[in-house]
């Protein structure tokens, strides 16, 4: 039967804007079934406290995402991507397709990528049988927490300048440096870290990639407070930390190629494209809800004329998602797509939520912290209201991590134009 999908977008019409943004997918009878099976279960196992804490803006805990994502990792829903051979769910594009937007659909929490999107492709591809056995069935029954040790005070963009060293003694690493910018690191068992192994030639040759529980003695993690007020990043130390020598993936120095290939799925993923078409979607209908003069913000021909914009750019991005999803299903690896996804998926975030706190005018403006949002008395306005100005705040991140924009133009400029 064909599992192929075929997205057509429809007719800016006023009605079509009035539902969101609005595809012709021609489902097979079995992709409609398999639809209909997520939303199903999607019901009948979101946990309501958990739903109702992601509907209104609540943030959620380490448990709550974890206990989300075991309910997927016992459907065996989890590792979508991987190889049927190490507990992947073989589906088609189709199926992928359909299940991250019934995902985002019923507003789940986002899947943290470290272990599953990220470490686990890296040791699948890159790791001996004894590490294979050690580290994936945990990562994907989420036993464990992942976080990513990459950026380094003075070494973001320019990655192959990081200097946390680790030296080769018998048959440990000892590791002494610092990682910065590492997200949920609080709450994490395991980070996979880039250090330098050798610097005597070329920076990019000298690098490898390292696997540390974190608590092995020597290492601290201290919080970051963003502009958000939220402790979502970290600065990680390592202080003669004694790394187990099997814990290197691949061989010393293949640290560089390895990054290149890990950065590849991150930067696919960071689009986030499934979790705008529901941002849009509600974002048209805060605009037939919120008063303008004597009408309603829907009928601002200017406001409406750059979600309008937004809305087309999504279908781009989404129509370069599924070429990347096809490449993958078909065994290959993310390509210089990755890199296009990156930038236009962040540039339609950061476009959208200026669109939010440009619809809210005033109501945006009060600074919300985790902790007020934890408490109605404190919220103004809609209680939709809340969320939007630290949401803003956070997203002036998303064009820098995972390789900055212009980082990722570069990208393109040589492996599409050849320049």
């Amino acid at each position: 039967m064909n599992k192929s999908v075929c997205i057509i977008p429809t007719s800016t019409t006023n009605q079509t804007h009035k539902r969101g943004l609005k595809m012709n997918l021609s489902f097979s009878e079995e992709d409609l079934k398999f639809q209909q099976e997520v939303r199903s279960f999607i019901k009948e196992n979101y946990p309501s406290d958990i739903k109702e804490k992601m509907d209104t803006g609540i943030p959620t805990t380490k448990e709550d995402i974890v206990t989300w994502q075991k309910i997927l990792s016992e459907k065996g829903w989890f590792a979508i991507n991987w190889p049927e051979e190490h507990g992947g769910t073989g589906w088609s594009v189709t199926q992928k397709f359909i299940f991250q937007n019934e995902l985002a659909e019923a507003n789940t929490p986002n899947i943290v990528p470290f272990g599953v999107s990220m470490c686990g492709p890296v040791i699948y591809t890159f790791g001996n049988e004894e590490q294979k056995e050690k580290f994936l069935p945990d990562i994907r029954d989420n036993n464990v927490w992942w976080c990513q040790g990459y950026s380094e005070p003075g070494s973001g963009s320019d990655l192959a300048s990081l200097k946390t060293k680790a030296e080769k003694k018998g048959d440990k690493y000892i590791v002494n440096g610092s990682k910065t910018w590492t997200t949920l690191a609080q709450n994490a068992d395991w980070i996979f870290c880039l250090v330098r192994t050798d610097s005597s030639g070329v920076k990019q040759q000298g690098i490898s990639f390292l696997l540390i529980d974190m608590k092995t003695p020597g290492v601290e993690v201290q919080p970051i407070i963003t502009i958000d007020g939220s402790h979502e990043v970290n600065s990680v130390f390592f202080d003669n930390v004694e790394v187990p020598a099997e814990n290197l993936i691949g061989e010393e120095g293949a640290g560089w190629n390895i990054a290149k290939f890990l950065l590849a799925h991150e930067r696919t993923g960071i689009g986030g494209i499934p979790h705008l078409k529901r941002e849009i979607r509600r974002l048209r209908d805060i605009t037939e809800e919120l008063p303008l003069n004597e009408g309603f913000l829907k009928d601002d021909s200017l406001f409406m004329d750059k979600l309008n914009k937004i809305e087309i750019d999504l279908v781009s991005a989404e129509y370069t998602e599924l070429r990347t999803l096809a490449a993958m299903s078909a065994g290959g690896h993310p390509g210089p797509e990755s890199s296009i996804l990156k930038i236009g998926g962040t540039d339609i975030q950061q476009s959208l939520s200026e669109l939010f706190v440009e619809a809210l005018g005033y109501y945006a403006h009060p600074f919300m912290s985790e902790s007020d949002l934890l408490s109605n008395e404190k919220r103004i306005g809609p209680d939709f209201a809340a969320t939007v100005m630290p949401h803003y705040l956070n997203y002036r991140k998303v064009s820098i991590y995972g390789g900055s924009n212009e980082v990722q133009r570069n990208v393109i400029a040589k492996a599409v134009l050849g320049l």
